[in-house]
């Protein structure tokens, strides 16, 4: 069952046309950025995106914090909302009933293709931009990017993601949008062997041993290309996590009609109204029980040291909707009187 609902999914010609509108979004932004080499102001625009022109390495991060607040999540909850309302619609899942197939098996088949969509997704934005990135920026310089640390170094307590109680911008569908990029003031935090922002004092030898390497982590720290793609694999898994709370809501939903637009439409309300609620200071109490809240944790995986605090919560609290959701649309689906 497992294996013809993957089948499934590989032939439809919506899961590709999904895929390359995500991959595209990132490619077209590189070129606008490449073409007039004009990054958005530090804090301004979606994460590490002023920081590539002087590392393309750091692209696919940048891809990750474009596609996250809304793309991301309407083409999770495409596929999810249509797993089973889809085939209600279409009339054949009364006739695939009809088959000895457990329901449970069908359900469990359905969620397993949605996960394989969500991490195809994520890994095709990774790779792909990841490509556009070095080619049209190259791997970067370690001395432009230590130079250039006042642009990706903020005050740490003003980042999305670190638990600092300051709501990032909000992005209309879910995610904060370019909310971790740099707080003002990273100039100003002074700590132990941090860059100031004075460039004339940089000396270009003592730079390049620091970087070591193309990249520097947003606490100004260098990053080898291995601790870099080690943090990368961390974010795509963080953000995967992240989208199977999106699927389990629009999966739940889809057991409860019997068209997949309800199912989808109802998924991206939830998702708003929790965007809404993330960002209205009278919510506070409600707040961290809301699915949006840590969506761009993930940006701590590019601190040095790691901030785990919010990934953890995170973690925990997708992991929540998860078994809850799911459970309910075992317990729902397993009873329910299908009749078209």
């Amino acid at each position: 069952m497992i294996g013809v609902e993957l089948v499934k999914l590989v032939r439809r010609p919506r899961t590709w046309a999904a895929i390359g509108l995500l991959c595209l979004l990132p490619a077209v932004v590189a070129v606008f950025l490449a073409t007039t080499r004009i990054s958005p102001p530090p804090g301004q625009g979606a994460a590490f995106l002023s920081a590539v022109l002087q590392s393309g390495s750091l692209y696919p991060a940048a891809a990750l914090a474009l596609v996250l607040p809304i793309f991301l999540p309407v083409a999770v909850a495409v596929v999810a909302g249509d797993a089973v309302a889809g085939e209600s619609s279409q009339g054949t899942l009364r006739y695939l009933l009809v088959r000895p197939v457990r329901r449970t098996a069908l359900l469990v088949a359905k969620l397993v293709a949605v996960v394989v969509f969500v991490v195809g997704a994520v890994l095709a934005v990774v790779s792909t931009s990841y490509v556009v990135g070095v080619t049209l920026f190259g791997a970067g310089d370690p001395v432009a990017v230590v130079r250039a640390l006042p642009e990706v170094t903020g005050d740490d307590g003003g980042v999305a993601g670190t638990g600092s109680g300051q709501q990032p911008a909000s992005g209309p569908a879910g995610g904060q949008v370019g909310s971790s990029d740099a707080a003002s003031g990273g100039a100003a935090d002074a700590r132990p062997g941090a860059d100031t922002g004075d460039t004339t004092a940089v000396d270009p030898e003592a730079a390049r041993e620091r970087a070591q390497s193309s990249v520097s982590s947003l606490s100004g720290e260098a990053l080898s290309p291995t601790d870099l793609a080690a943090r990368l694999l961390g974010a795509m898994g963080y953000v995967v996590v992240s989208m199977l709370g999106v699927a389990a809501i629009a999966l739940f939903l889809s057991t409860l009609t019997a068209s997949s637009l309800g199912a989808t439409l109802g998924a991206l309300a939830a998702l708003i109204t929790s965007q809404v609620l993330v960002s209205l200071d009278a919510a506070a109490s409600v707040t961290p029980y809301l699915p949006t809240r840590y969506w761009l944790a993930w940006i701590d995986f590019f601190r040095d040291p790691i901030f785990l605090r919010d990934i953890t919560a995170g973690l925990w609290l997708q992991a929540g909707y998860v078994v809850v959701l799911m459970l309910a649309a075992w317990a729902n689906f397993t009873t329910k009187d299908v009749t078209s």
